[in-house]
């Protein structure tokens, strides 16, 4: 088994369109890639959490890399393995110096029935 890594998924990034009659803004969904990102599961305990403070079940935790400058913000979609999962709740990031290895944020995922395949 070789040294830790992740792999690549798809990051639903919002650009902006113009506005609409009201001048409200408006965006278009692009997907964009996004290199050595850990996927794992959520222990127990953190889909307890979820549940409780989101209402919602973890189905994957993603690890981001350190200096990532993407969007996770909550309502997001990416895609994986096929799949496509919407991002909830808030990312947690750690101080990079004191942070091991290569991943410094994470943000929980949940199934949103879609696949991609």
């Amino acid at each position: 088994m070789g040294p830790l890594h992740g792999m690549t998924i798809q990051l639903e990034v919002l650009e902006p369109t113009g506005t609409d009659s009201f001048n409200a803004p408006t965006y278009s969904s692009v997907w964009t890639d996004v290199a050595d990102v850990i996927v794992g599961q959520p222990t127990d305990q953190e889909q307890v959490d979820a549940m409780n403070l989101y209402g919602r079940k973890a189905v994957y935790i993603l690890g981001i890399p350190k200096g990532d400058t993407h969007d996770w913000t909550s309502g997001r979609h990416v895609r994986f393995w096929g799949e496509e999962f919407r991002i909830f709740g808030h990312s947690v990031r750690g101080i990079d110096d004191l942070v091991p290895l290569r991943w410094n944020q994470k943000v929980m995922v949940e199934g949103n029935g879609t696949y991609t395949d």
